[in-house]
């Protein structure tokens, strides 16, 4: 493992700019991901569906895992089935 303390000009600088870029990167991930929050707040509201909902659509269409999501949905019905815990 390299001794961070005695790393050379080039190195330090190369470092800096990596962990800047890294900030800045992590900063507009924020902003984004808070104005994402906030419009499906909002259209959660208007179509009267919970947020979550909204997200876990989101996130499940962005992953291209709807089949996926959906051998995992039944296999939970199956298990609630089993034991006896659906309504």
């Amino acid at each position: 493992m390299a001794d961070i303390r005695n790393l050379t000009g080039e190195a330090k600088i190369k470092l800096t700019q990596l962990v800047n870029e890294g900030m800045r990167t992590m900063h507009e991930m924020d902003t984004l991901r808070e104005g994402l929050n906030e419009t499906v707040k909002a259209i959660a509201e208007e179509l009267e569906i919970k947020p979550g909902v909204l997200k876990k659509a989101i996130k499940i269409a962005h992953k291209a895992s709807l089949t996926q999501t959906s051998q995992e949905h039944d296999q939970l019905v199956e298990i609630l089935e089993a034991t006896g815990k659906t309504l």
